[in-house]
Formats: structure tokens, C-alpha cells, sequence
């Protein structure tokens, strides 16, 4: 009896010691991030701050039950982002992997920078009691937009083509905005359907800056190394490593042409023998009631709709030029996406 009573006191000992070497650990985070977070805003809104709320660790674990492996609501290669409860409101945590610091701090001064627009997913605050920081964002009910444009092919139930159009002009102008908005433009390097999500109206938000780079004042490029998602890569980028707007243009032209048509990036065909082409090649060997997607073609829209279909698909493709100076900026394609909405349907 007197062992059992031991072990019990030597157990509450080493539970409290832990419980305080965590409680220290947080506090050490909490005043290394908070530098580091406040340095990275500072930074990214030309010294001028913005204020975000910070949330604790333990409400955190509290919002997402603990982490639980069910809220996920979707997970990249150097994140997981969980489905949370707070004060009676339903917000997105967003955790990093811990070898990925410098891209959380990215991800936080660039998103309180662009969170005024209503096409980017809006940063709530941050945890800083954690190695690395927590984002919190608003919640975006209606999940990815690549889960709904893609669906096709899963036998799920298709996008109309108007919702799909009205998409891109939204994402269109929140891109415009990053290049245009500021004394130095801010340049995404990863658009692409996973990193749009779709509140429960159907508003288009973009989301992930953990890759974004800004171009000096004065400047009309910034190099870097080459990063982002292979099929949205912009070519010249790959090859040249200089990075402007159009790099941007490039990326979201993939976008639209992956709402037109349905399709990835870089498709699997079967031919003469097995092989992958990227989707211009893929496009620029048929028609174009070849390459759209099929649940688009069965609705009803005549002449109207056919208008639209063929100025989308000139406009992905003028998108997607291999030299950049040939594509459009995000201001005029917006305009025309406007253009295009107008066309009598």
C-alpha cells in the first residue's frame, strides 16, 4: 500500500513538472514569435503594424477538439488546416510543420496585409504559444473551389458555368488588387483551386501566403528561388528565376482553364503511346467543344453561352504565353472577365 502511494505521489510530481516545462516552453515561444511576428508585419506593411488578435494555445486545442483529426479540412505539403469552434463562431486554424517557420510568418504578414479585401481569406490573430505560430482565419463553409470544379470526373455534382465565371472575376480582381494595392506589389507564387476556398455564398477566397514575395519599390522584378505547385509554375519563372506580376497571370490562367475545362494542370492522355502533356499543349491540338467541360456543354445557354465559352478560353490561353510580355496584366483581365459576364447569355 505504501509503494502504490509512492508511485501515485512520484506520478503527480512528474505531471506537475511537466505542466510547468510546457507552461515554459509556451511562454519562451510567446515572446520569440511575438517578435518574430511583429518584425514580419512590420515588415510587411511598411512599418505600420496591423493588429491581430492572439489566441492561447489551450484555446486552440479547445476550438479544434484537441486537434481532431475530423476537422480537417484540408492538408498541403507544409500545412494542416482544422475546422474550429470559438465563442460561438466557426473559424479555420491553420498549423504549420515545424521545419516551416519563415513560411508561417509569411503567411501571417502577407494575409494581415490583403485581409481588406473581400476575395482574400481574412486573418482572424495567431497563436504564439506554439514553436511554431498558429493562424487563425474566418471560416470558408463551401470547402476548395478545386473540389467543386473538378467534380466532374469524380461523378459528383458539376458547377454551373456562371458560378464558375463569376469565380474567376472575383479571384481576378483580388489578384489585381495584391499587384496594384501597394507601393510594392505583392506577387501570390501560388494560385491554384486548392488554394481558393468558397464561403457558404459561394465567395471566392484566396488563401495561402506563405510563398509570397514583394517586388521593391522601384523595381519591375525580385529573384528567387523557384517554389509553388508544378503545373501553375510559370515557365519563364523556371528558367529565368526573375519573378513579376506576370507570373501571377500565368498561374491563374491555369486556373480558368482548369474551370473551363475541367481539368488538372497536366492531364494523363492516352495516344498513340502513354505520355503526359501539359494542358496548353493538350488544348492547342483541338476545338474547343473538344476541351470543355462536358456538364458545361450540357446546359442551356445557346449563342450567348457559346460566346462566353470561346473569350474564356482565348483569354486562359493569352494567360498562359510563354512570353510574359504577351500576357495580359490582372487589371485588364479582370475587365474583360467583366466584359465576358455582360455577353447576353
Amino acid at each position: 500500500m505504501l509503494l502504490k502511494k509512492l508511485n501515485i505521489a512520484a506520478a503527480l510530481v512528474d505531471h506537475r513538472r511537466k505542466k510547468r516545462e510546457e507552461e515554459r516552453e509556451r511562454k519562451r515561444a510567446f515572446l520569440e514569435n511575438g517578435g518574430l511576428v511583429l518584425e514580419k508585419l512590420v515588415a510587411c506593411c511598411n512599418g505600420r503594424p496591423i493588429p491581430i488578435r492572439t489566441f492561447s494555445y489551450q484555446q486552440l486545442v479547445l476550438a479544434t477538439n484537441n486537434f481532431d483529426q475530423r476537422l480537417i479540412l484540408l492538408q498541403d505539403s507544409w500545412y494542416t488546416l482544422y475546422k474550429g469552434s470559438f465563442e460561438g463562431r466557426i473559424l479555420s486554424i491553420k498549423t504549420y510543420d515545424a521545419r516551416k517557420k519563415d513560411l508561417a510568418l509569411m503567411d501571417i504578414g502577407n494575409s494581415a496585409k490583403a485581409s481588406a479585401h473581400k476575395n482574400i481569406l481574412k486573418l482572424v490573430g495567431c497563436c504564439l504559444e506554439t514553436s511554431i505560430s498558429s493562424l487563425v482565419f474566418e471560416y470558408a463553409q463551401n470547402g476548395v473551389l478545386a473540389d467543386q470544379i473538378y467534380v466532374s470526373q469524380l461523378q459528383g455534382t458539376p458547377m454551373l458555368w456562371q458560378r464558375r465565371l463569376k469565380i474567376a472575376r472575383q479571384i481576378a480582381h483580388a489578384i489585381a488588387y495584391l499587384h496594384t494595392g501597394f507601393s510594392r506589389p505583392i506577387i501570390h507564387r501560388n494560385i491554384k483551386p486548392y488554394n481558393i476556398l468558397l464561403d457558404q455564398h459561394d465567395v471566392p477566397k484566396l488563401s495561402d501566403f506563405s510563398l509570397s514575395i514583394s517586388i521593391p519599390e522601384g523595381e519591375t522584378h525580385v529573384e528567387d528561388e523557384v517554389c509553388g505547385t508544378g503545373g501553375f509554375i510559370c515557365p519563364s519563372y523556371i528558367s529565368t528565376k526573375k519573378i513579376t506580376e506576370k507570373n501571377d497571370v500565368y498561374s491563374f490562367g491555369m486556373v480558368l482553364l482548369g474551370l473551363l475545362t475541367g481539368r488538372y494542370p497536366v492531364e494523363y492522355l492516352q495516344g498513340d503511346e502513354d505520355e503526359y502533356q501539359p494542358l496548353k499543349v493538350y488544348l492547342s491540338k483541338r476545338a474547343m467543344n473538344e476541351i470543355v467541360d462536358p456538364a458545361i456543354l450540357a446546359e442551356e445557354g445557346g449563342a450567348g453561352l457559346e460566346q462566353q465559352l470561346q473569350a474564356v478560353w482565348q483569354l486562359g490561353l493569352t494567360c498562359i504565353e510563354d512570353d510574359p510580355e504577351i500576357r495580359p496584366t490582372m487589371v485588364d483581365v479582370t475587365k474583360e472577365l467583366r466584359r465576358i459576364e455582360r455577353i447576353v447569355y
